[in-house]
């Protein structure tokens, strides 16, 4: 899909702008949008919100044809709620997907939007809406299927109309729009790819692509290099599978020479069976999304590469499979980890912090800025927040504390949000083991935040922050599949970082 920034002056007024469909926003209390305003030749418009045609309600929309004085050959009116001072942020969402859903379904190959932005949102973030929606309303899961899904896909070309004194900012608005989805996207389908395809051979793969394309250093440790490094917390988790595990560390150095990295480090188990800790067979085959960190950092890369973002950022991704086998590991077995501290292994399915320590050990070689960890790492932190936000843990002093208000205000900024959660020594006690350094589990109570407190004792040498993404990385049910999060909430934090 081709998308382009359109400039609106006096010269250029929007009744002027010839396009297969100008899509417009109306208001539930009758009046119109400055946009709508200039396209309401004759009263046509007046006269559709006062016949009942359309409420103005958000989600509501109507479409025209053919009015007299108006080059578009259609019109296309959205509901933005009951406020023209104040369009909400869900409103102007709304009205984007909306949009995008009826507009692909037209005959329209080439369209026009003009929408006032959100109510303390500037044109860059509604430049991102549009982007989203429009891709996201034709974005397939079908690669497997003999027969391909029907998804409506006519609008070829979108036309995002700004003010001419905004132009030429809009466009690198949009280019950084552009780059951001093609991550989502590239996130969203290494999720959905069932985990005889999605191996961690295929992520390394994808890291070696993604390096040649954006012109990335890219590193992959095999099996012997990781014995040799004494990642024995890791290799733990791989030791029941025949598929090899994988090592990746995939370096964006933008910024200056000597400017300490920011380092993501995205947990990639590509099948989660549980290991001899076997999981109940119902919703097994969601375990393919447990790479869901993994898919999030390589999305995330290849947005910042496409940006050519000026700053260093490595990528550390661990990845291996979880399976049962006469050579898996016990439950009970002790493990030594690369930073030395030993680890009795009470179930094997809490394996995602047993690959995600030794990584996070391996970093300190990179004298980081800050590290953060992003993981589908545990059931309870979907007990604590649903569906909505990601969890985020990071330690309580000043500097961990302008961290994680960076990391909120990203999410908040890029409509992927997280909320921060308690982390402190009380809850170490339920990680007490009578014969290891530390048990990998701490029982059911507060689940989510004794794995971090697991993770927090690798992480002493740098700033640090973990991110729970087991509640949004993907939905179940009708509407079942990755969603790509959190490479929205991660780019943003680090274009802000490069400023």
């Amino acid at each position: 899909m081709d998308f382009s920034i359109k400039s609106l002056d006096t010269k250029t007024p929007i009744s002027n702008i010839k396009t297969a469909c100008m899509v417009v926003g109306v208001f539930d209390n009758k009046k119109l949008s400055p946009e709508a305003a200039e396209l309401n030749i004759k009263g046509v418009i007046d006269a559709a919100i006062k016949s009942g045609d359309i409420t103005g309600k958000v989600g509501s929309s109507l479409l025209l044809r053919k009015i007299d004085g108006v080059a578009a050959e259609r019109v296309l009116l959205l509901g933005l709620g009951d406020n023209p001072e104040k369009v909400s942020e869900k409103a102007y969402t709304s009205a984007t997907q909306v949009a995008a859903r009826q507009l692909h379904a037209l005959g329209a190959s080439e369209v026009c939007i003009a929408l006032p932005t959100a109510d303390g949102r500037d044109f860059t973030w509604s430049i991102r809406q549009n982007v989203v929606a429009f891709n996201e309303a034709i974005f397939r899961s079908d690669a497997y299927k003999s027969k391909k899904d029907t998804i409506p896909a006519n609008v070829k070309k979108v036309a995002i109309a700004v003010a001419a004194k905004n132009a030429s900012a809009a466009k690198i608005a949009l280019a950084q729009s552009i780059a951001l989805v093609n991550g989502l996207e590239l996130a969203k389908e290494l999720g959905n790819m069932p985990a005889n395809f999605c191996t961690p051979t295929h992520l390394a793969n994808t890291a070696k692509k993604i390096a040649t394309e954006f012109k990335m250093g890219v590193e992959i440790l095999e099996r012997k290099q990781l014995q040799a490094l004494k990642m024995n917390s890791f290799l733990s988790v791989s030791a029941g599978t025949v598929e090899p595990p994988k090592f990746i560390v995939l370096k964006h150095m933008g910024g200056k020479a000597k400017d300490a990295p920011v380092v993501l480090v995205g947990k990639g188990i590509t099948f989660d069976s549980g290991g001899i800790s076997l999981k109940p067979g119902v919703g097994m085959d969601e375990m393919k999304y447990d790479m869901g960190g993994a898919g999030s950092v390589l999305g995330t890369m290849r947005a910042i590469g496409e940006m050519k973002l000026k700053l260093n950022v490595i990528a550390v991704i661990p990845t291996c499979e979880n399976m049962p086998s006469g050579t898996a590991t016990r439950p009970g077995d002790i493990v030594t980890s690369m930073s030395g501290q030993t680890i009795e292994i009470l179930n094997t399915d809490a394996e995602g912090r047993l690959i995600l320590c030794d990584a996070l050990t391996y970093v300190e070689r990179f004298k980081p800025a800050a590290v953060i960890d992003i993981a589908t790492l545990t059931g309870a932190i979907i007990t604590c927040l649903g569906h909505h936000n990601a969890g985020l843990f990071t330690r309580h002093d000043e500097t961990h504390d302008k961290l994680a208000e960076e990391i909120l205000a990203a999410g908040k900024q890029a409509n992927d949000t997280a909320w921060r959660m308690p982390i402190s020594e009380l809850y170490n006690e339920q990680l007490k083991s009578n014969f290891a350094d530390i048990a990998n589990i701490g029982g059911p109570p507060a689940g989510s935040i004794t794995a971090a407190c697991f993770l927090e004792r690798f992480t002493k040498k740098y700033t640090w922050a973990h991110l729970d993404i087991a509640g949004v990385s993907w939905k179940s049910g009708a509407a079942k599949g990755s969603t790509g999060r959190p490479v929205s909430l991660l780019t943003t934090f680090l274009m802000n970082r490069a400023g």
